[in-house]
């Protein structure tokens, strides 16, 4: 059953997700324009004869040498149109449409099209055997960010730059032999170019973009995932999944089953037959880790952002074309353990002396899970890895992956993220708002709570409210029976208990709901071992959906590798009124205490632990 979803018309409220997103929002308007705008200006020729270093000028893979410079301001233009389409926030609107409007200008100096922050001759190059790096990956995110700002921001500047950049491409690719671009798309990184023209054709329904949607297929990729061979192992990850988002946009736009067919053997040789790391990620140095064979590759780089991001992508895309749920508990285990853990990290805390320092990070390129890891941030401005590009995109995509519209007109609860959902049934307005439940309570005022809950809920609980203000509206709601759950999900419908109907992993409730209607759901959790598939005896320990990382660089545990219990015990359950997620070590020859790994910013720590009984 195929699914829409619904994120337009959700905005998130308060919880770890906003927070981030709202550094993003800070990190976006921080940059300068004219620093954004550097390569375009300079090879357009607008950057006069002599300039001086910018105070801020970006360095590391958007430096004015790098064969990539202006990639960053793609996603950049892409993260602003997007938030102020949730937000609202007219500046980052004001702002995207003036860099708009001088890519524009540097395009009509160019005066053929081109309205790119690299020079022509790299394309050209390139199609004569010259390796250069990605200069096709540059072009898809530039006007992939210029699509998501016609599309969101309604401007009709970003349309006319794309109109010109339309016709360059055909042009290249209309001279460039069919050989010659297998070749092409072999020796680098082509980025999501067949997504883009797939995404460009649904807007405009010319025939031109549709056709380039098919020369930007890779037949050497696509032709054996068809016929279901692994051409993944130990081979790049994110040189592929961006052509396989185009595979699935394809189908979307084309309704062709082949295209369909090639993306559900990607996902059954990158996720099925690989299996995964506890946090949901299958890589270690950009590549896909050998099937079932995880142990080996434990290192400093695991779990490329990017890769993370963009596997999440493709679960969103599986999902709305199949409705499988797995694909749902694959993105919590992502977004919880990949994304959150690593883009986005502020810390504020008081020195011995009193003062109040700050630390910060923008992203982590690899999320280790070796013993005695640290996360090595990005800074603002000086390293612009592909993962800041990513980085900045996944917070404005959060609630394009928490509410769902599915063919049978159900209301599909997939990612238990506060937000609050406005959705029309017919003539009538149905709004939801889904929050945490409070079972804290203040440690002052008398509520009842402490008695109730006198240690840590070994449970996550929502509550969703009802308004209905046009009238009472019947609608299906479809809630996501997590994978981790450690005992039957209790559901009380406004103070009562109900029974939802169980189907293909969901709680469905059909009712007529009207304002007021509050539904409490309790989803049992339990601290469980993590076993490496190839390694039983080497465990990472998820309470729920979260991972633990261990504060120590020990590599060793004593107990019983099946009962966490045997090693880890609540740790700091309560401080002051809230209730926190830690354990301690217990029957070891020193403690240490576990944190959730997306709380960690620059602590050592371990995830993974060898387990041998004393």
């Amino acid at each position: 059953m195929k699914q829409q979803s619904l994120g337009a018309g959700v905005r998130l409220l308060p919880s770890l997700a906003l927070h981030k997103q709202n550094f993003d929002r800070e990190y976006l308007l921080s940059l300068k324009d004219e620093n954004l705008l550097f390569s375009f200006y300079t090879e357009a020729g607008l950057s006069g004869w002599h300039v001086d270093k910018p105070v801020h000028i970006h360095w590391g893979w958007d430096g004015p040498l790098s064969h990539i410079r202006g990639t960053f301001t793609g996603h950049w233009l892409s993260a602003c149109a997007r938030l102020y389409d949730e937000t609202g926030d007219e500046e980052l609107k004001a702002r995207a449409m003036h860099v708009v409007a001088e890519i524009r200008r540097c395009q009509e100096v160019n005066g053929n099209g081109w309205a790119f922050p690299i020079p022509e001759k790299y394309l050209y190059q390139l199609r004569r055997g010259v390796h250069f790096w990605a200069p096709q990956y540059v072009c898809h995110k530039v006007m992939m960010g210029l699509l998501d700002v016609y599309i969101y921001l309604h401007d009709e500047t970003a349309m006319q730059i794309l109109k010109g950049c339309t016709q360059w491409f055909w042009q290249f690719t209309e001279e460039t032999p069919r050989s010659v671009m297998d070749d092409m798309m072999d020796a680098e990184e082509t980025g999501a170019m067949m997504e883009f023209w797939a995404d460009l054709y649904a807007v405009t329904g010319d025939e031109t973009h549709k056709i380039l949607m098919e020369r930007y297929e890779r037949p050497r990729l696509t032709e054996p995932l068809w016929r279901g061979e692994d051409v993944l192992t130990n081979m790049h990850a994110n040189a592929t999944i961006p052509e396989i988002h185009g595979c699935a946009r394809a189908y979307e736009v084309t309704g062709d089953e082949r295209y369909l067919t090639i993306v559900k053997n990607y996902w059954q040789q990158a996720v099925t037959k690989r299996g995964m790391f506890a946090t949901g990620g299958q890589t270690a140095g950009e590549v896909w880790t050998p099937p079932h064979h995880q142990s080996a590759r434990l290192n400093h780089n695991n779990q490329e952002h990017c890769v993370v991001y963009n596997m999440i992508r493709l679960a969103d895309y599986l999902y709305r074309q199949t409705g499988d749920k797995d694909y749902l508990d694959y993105i919590e285990l992502n977004l919880i353990n990949g994304l959150f853990a690593q883009a986005f990290w502020k810390d504020t805390y008081e020195t011995l002396s009193n003062a109040i320092s700050h630390d910060e990070g923008i992203v982590t390129y690899y999320l280790p899970l070796e013993a005695g890891s640290h996360k090595n941030w990005g800074s603002r401005t000086e390293d612009f890895w592909c993962c800041h590009c990513t980085a900045v995109q996944g917070p404005s995509r959060y609630r394009e992956w928490l509410w769902y519209r599915g063919e049978d007109r159900s209301l599909p609860l997939a990612q238990f993220l506060p937000s609050r959902l406005s959705v029309a049934e017919g003539d009538k307005t149905l709004r939801l708002t889904l929050s945490v439940t409070d079972r804290s309570g203040e440690c002052v005022k008398i509520t009842g709570l402490g008695a109730k809950y006198p240690t840590r809920p070994e449970s996550d609980s929502y509550t969703l409210q009802v308004e209905a203000p046009d009238g009472p509206v019947s609608e299906t709601l479809r809630v996501r029976l997590p994978g981790w759950l450690a005992g039957p999900a209790v559901f009380t419908l406004n103070g009562k208990a109900c029974t939802p109907t169980v189907q293909d992993g969901y709680a469905c409730l059909s009712c007529m709901w009207q304002t007021g209607d509050t539904l409490q759901m309790e989803f049992p959790k339990a601290l469980r071992c993590c076993p490496l598939e190839d390694d039983p005896h080497t465990v990472a320990f998820r309470y729920g959906p979260v991972v633990l990382a261990g504060l120590s660089g020990a590599r060793l545990l004593h107990g019983d590798c099946h009962d966490p219990s045997t090693m880890l015990v609540p740790h700091n359950e309560r401080e002051w009124g809230n209730w926190n997620s830690q354990f301690r070590t217990v029957n070891q020859d020193f403690g240490f205490v576990f944190r959730p790994l997306y709380d960690i910013g620059r602590e050592t720590y371990t995830v993974y632990y060898q387990v041998a009984t004393r």
